[in-house]
């Protein structure tokens, strides 16, 4: 199998990185990915326009959009600014060739259900770093009274009418919280949702969907209430900074010893990582508006132990960045993944870089202290492609990052941010 990933690896666009100069200046982050895109779906609940500002310009945006227009719903996309108008349209069916490309599709499911009383979507893809099963989405949709059948890779829904119900999640899923809080909207009566998920992308969908006509309670904490019936109607919302952003430029601006403020998002929404950057060694400045941050790099960095969570715990999505964090610092470090099984796929890579981790089970070993070296690397996800950049940020001489389409997914024109901010990155095509 070696040959066919480096054969992979081998085609398209990558990055080529010359390591070691400090970053320095401000970055302004982007409109959160994980939220825009379940903003565009929520669009779907009403017939009227829906006017949704800072969208991210990203690869998965574009897809949900695709998706959309499928459906037969008009979309106008400009200057980060997104017009959504679901308007009479007639399509019930999220098809293969787009949802494989993007897990995140298989959001429109619980709108269609709740406007429509029927669906179609195809069993989604996206980044391979584990299992990501629906099964909570549809057994939620199912308590609710939904007819779900899965055939030939595709999932079915049909409901005369749904009825509210208490639903109580395995786990605090996001997607799930997400489908069965906006189908809730369709159904009758009260729809209790016990071990939502709490992320701030959640918050944002429920003031979206509160701003349209819904009554959401609870938003933020395990219990989600949501009334059914309510008429919903077009809105204009502002999407938040995306938190993951402002994280890996603040991992970047550590990694290079360089000093960088990052705006537009809330640095509450990064609170644990950025806790656990201090207590690398690492110099964090919130300002007073809580809505930026400047981070120092240190002198000298010392390891220290991280666990994976659901929010407010330590998000998932910025693992492999700490990681690179963890292999500059002093010290053994101990990082433990609680959400995604794979989610150590690109630590071969890292080590291919002069990163010193070993896998056991769900737990990485990252021996600190290494001097990083540039090399050709091959994004495995997204998240991994821009664990990949900061490597090769630190490191001595050249590092090549193929395969970045992953990258493209999340990150609006990373490398020009970093290129604004010192960094000595280009984009090149396939020779």
């Amino acid at each position: 199998m070696a040959w066919v990933c480096y054969y992979r690896c081998m085609n398209g666009e990558k990055l080529v990185i010359t390591g070691g100069n400090p970053l320095r200046g401000e970055v302004r982050v982007g409109g959160a990915k994980n939220s825009a895109l379940k903003l565009m779906a929520a669009g779907l609940l009403t017939p009227e326009e829906c006017v949704i500002h800072n969208v991210p310009q990203i690869t998965d945006v574009e897809i949900m959009a695709e998706v959309l227009r499928h459906l037969g719903v008009e979309v106008a996309w400009e200057e980060g600014t997104m017009r959504v108008r679901a308007g009479d349209f007639k399509g019930r069916e999220a098809p293969y060739h787009l949802v494989r490309r993007m897990r995140a599709s298989i959001v429109v499911l619980g709108p269609l259900v709740a406007r429509f009383g029927e669906a179609k979507v195809a069993i989604p893809g996206g980044c391979n770093i584990g299992s990501r099963k629906i099964d909570m989405h549809l057994r939620g949709l199912a308590e609710m009274g939904a007819e779900i059948s899965t055939e030939h890779g595709y999932v079915y829904a049909r409901a005369s009418r749904l009825r509210g119900r208490h639903i109580v999640l395995d786990f605090p899923s996001v997607g799930a919280t997400e489908n069965l809080m906006m189908a809730a909207l369709g159904a009758e009566g009260t729809t209790v949702i016990e071990n939502a998920a709490r992320e701030p992308e959640i918050q944002d969908l429920a003031a979206f969907l509160v701003s349209m006509g819904a009554e959401i309670r609870g938003a933020g904490t395990p219990i989600l209430e949501v009334e059914g019936g309510a008429e919903l109607h077009g809105v204009e919302h502002t999407v938040i900074g995306d938190r993951i952003e402002a994280g890996t430029f603040a991992v970047a601006a550590a990694v290079t010893g360089g000093d960088v403020a990052i705006t537009g998002f809330r640095p509450e929404h990064l609170a644990l990582p950025l806790e656990k950057m201090r207590a690398v060694g690492v110099e964090v400045e919130e300002d007073e508006e809580g809505e930026a941050v400047r981070v120092r790099g240190g002198r000298k960095y010392r390891g220290v132990d991280v666990a994976t969570l659901p929010f407010p715990g330590f998000p998932t999505d910025m693992q492999p960045q700490i990681m690179v964090l963890l292999s500059l610092a002093e010290g053994t470090s101990v990082v433990t993944e609680n959400v995604f099984e794979s989610r150590f796929m690109f630590v071969d890579e890292l080590n291919r870089m002069g990163c010193d981790i070993t896998i056991e089970g769900h737990h990485a070993i990252v021996r600190g202290g290494r001097r990083l070296s540039g090399t050709e690397v091959c994004a495995t996800d997204l998240r991994a492609g821009a664990a990949l950049v900061l490597a090769g940020l630190a490191a001595e001489g050249e590092t090549q990052v193929l395969d970045i389409h992953h990258i493209d997914r999340g990150y609006q024109k990373l490398e020009e941010k970093l290129s604004k901010l010192g960094a000595e990155i280009r984009r090149v095509g396939d020779d």
